[in-house]
């Protein structure tokens, strides 16, 4: 499926990417750190990182059962809603669903006893600790960028279906719609009249 270009997904894209950016700046701010240093501070934000993954899996996965309302508001609008609202919510609900795999998965790996070895050098944690860092602010990204989605395409089913709202691009118009109706049913005469 092509993804539609629609002011909804470039907004939650251009949102997840700038927050992403600032989360992950926060890296760079602490600077070159040493292995040593790596190793503790991977294990004081290892807490944290897995309270962000379960953050995220729980509220994305809240999205997504909601989405199920979103639809049935959808549909009980008195105006038709043109294809492009249900691509936008079958788009949200993608990028949710990979958001909860992404956030199951960093939080497998990042409950691994990572710093209760020995064995391994203090280079590796410093490795470790930028990886978990950067999973943080793509999870945090990421969820910015649904939850920016989420936003507009609420806004536009509030403006439609509770304001009323009827010269809107997400509402199809009824009466092209029933002029279409009305020629093939004209159609269907002719032909009924010519068979007969």
């Amino acid at each position: 499926m092509k993804i539609a270009k629609t002011t909804i997904v470039k907004r939650a894209i251009i949102g997840g990417i700038v927050s992403t950016f600032f989360m992950g700046a926060g890296m760079i701010i602490f600077g070159e750190v040493s292995g040593y240093e790596a190793r503790i501070l991977l294990q004081s934000s290892l807490n944290g990182i897995n309270m962000i993954c379960n953050t995220v899996i729980l509220g994305a996965s809240t999205i997504l059962a909601l989405m199920l309302t979103l639809l049935s508001l959808s549909r009980a609008a008195e105006s038709s809603l043109t294809k492009t609202h249900y691509r936008n919510v079958l788009l949200i609900a993608k990028f949710d669903t990979i958001l909860i795999i992404v956030a199951v998965i960093a939080f497998l790996l990042l409950n691994l006893p990572i710093t209760e070895t020995e064995d391994v050098s203090n280079s590796w944690y410093k490795v470790a600790y930028y990886i978990s860092l950067a999973l943080a602010s793509i999870l945090g990204g990421g969820f910015i960028a649904v939850v920016t989605m989420l936003y507009g395409t609420i806004a536009n089913v509030i403006l439609i279906v509770g304001l009323g709202v009827t010269d809107h691009p997400l509402v199809e118009n009824n009466h092209a719609k029933k002029e279409k109706e009305k020629d093939k049913d004209k159609e269907k005469e002719k032909s009924d009249q010519i068979r007969n």
